[in-house]
C-alpha cells in the first residue's frame, strides 16, 4: 500500500496541496488548520529569528501563510509569505512581502504552462517580471519560510513512500524547487534516512529522518509521529530550527 493512502488517515497529509484560488474580489472556503505554531531559529546556539505559521486545508486544497522575524542590531526585520496550492499540488499563488524596514514584495504565478515571478522595491517602484521554464508543480523554497520545508517533506512522503511491516521504505526522490528571494531554481533531492534519536529543547526524542539535499547544502530534517517538522539542522551554517 502506498503510504499516501495510509497517510489519509492523518489530516495531515491531506493539506499536502494546496486551496484553489477564489476570484480575486472573493473569500476563500473556510478551511481546517492542519498545523500551526512557530520554529525559532537558532545559529550558533544564539536566537535570530522567529517563523510562526499556519496550514489550512479545505476541500479543493491548502493555503500557506508564514511571518518571519529576524532580530539585529538594526532592529526588527519582518517578511511574510502566503503559498496556495491547488489539490493536485501545483502553485496557484506565492506572495510574499517584506514589512521591516523596507516594502520589497514579489509575486510568483502560473503562466500558462509554467511560472513567472513579478517584484518591485516597493508598491510604487518599478515593477520586474522574470520567467521561468518551470512547470507548475514545482517546490516554492523561499529564505526563512522553513514550513516550505515541511510541505516538501509531505509531498516526498505522499508521493515517494510505502508502509511495510517493519517501517517505511522510501527511496530517495528528485524535486525541482524555486527561491523567489534569490531569483533561482535549482533541483533538490530528499530521502528518508529511518527512526533516530536525537536532542530537542534539551530532551531526547525518537523521530523520523529525512535529509534534503540541494545546491544550498545538506539540511536534516526531523518529523514526529504526524509529520510535523519538530527540528531542522543546518550544519553547514551552524544553524539550528526548533519549533517552539
Amino acid at each position: 500500500m502506498k503510504l499516501f493512502r495510509w497517510l489519509c488517515t492523518f489530516i495531515l497529509v491531506l493539506s499536502l496541496f494546496g486551496i484553489a484560488l477564489a476570484k480575486e474580489k472573493e473569500k476563500p472556503a473556510e478551511g481546517s488548520k492542519v498545523d500551526a505554531g512557530s520554529f525559532g531559529v537558532f545559529v550558533k546556539g544564539r536566537r535570530a529569528g522567529t517563523e510562526t505559521f499556519t496550514i489550512t486545508q479545505n476541500a479543493n486544497g491548502s493555503v500557506i501563510h508564514s511571518e518571519f522575524k529576524a532580530e539585529g542590531a538594526a532592529g526588527q526585520a519582518i517578511q511574510t509569505s502566503e503559498l496556495l496550492l491547488t489539490a493536485n499540488g501545483e502553485i496557484r499563488r506565492y506572495a510574499w512581502k517584506e514589512q521591516n524596514p523596507g516594502k520589497a514584495q514579489a509575486e510568483v504565478l502560473p503562466n500558462e504552462q509554467f511560472l513567472t515571478q513579478k517584484w518591485s522595491a516597493g508598491p510604487e517602484d518599478k515593477e520586474h517580471e522574470q520567467p521561468y521554464l518551470l512547470p507548475t508543480s514545482t517546490s516554492i523554497l523561499d529564505d526563512y519560510f522553513f514550513v516550505h520545508r515541511e510541505v516538501l517533506a509531505w509531498k516526498y512522503l505522499g508521493g515517494a513512500c510505502s508502509r511495510e511491516k517493519d517501517g517505511l521504505r522510501c527511496p530517495k526522490a528528485q524535486f525541482g524547487t524555486l527561491n523567489p528571494s534569490q531569483h533561482s531554481s535549482a533541483p533538490a533531492s530528499m530521502e528518508y534516512q529511518g527512526r533516530a534519536k536525537v536532542t530537542v529543547h534539551d530532551a531526547e526524542r525518537e523521530l523520523n529522518k529525512l535529509e534534503l539535499k540541494s545546491d544550498a547544502g545538506s539540511w536534516v530534517i526531523w518529523l514526529d509521529d504526524q509529520f510535523k517538522v519538530q527540528l531542522i539542522s543546518i550544519p553547514s551554517e551552524s544553524t539550528e530550527v526548533s519549533r517552539d
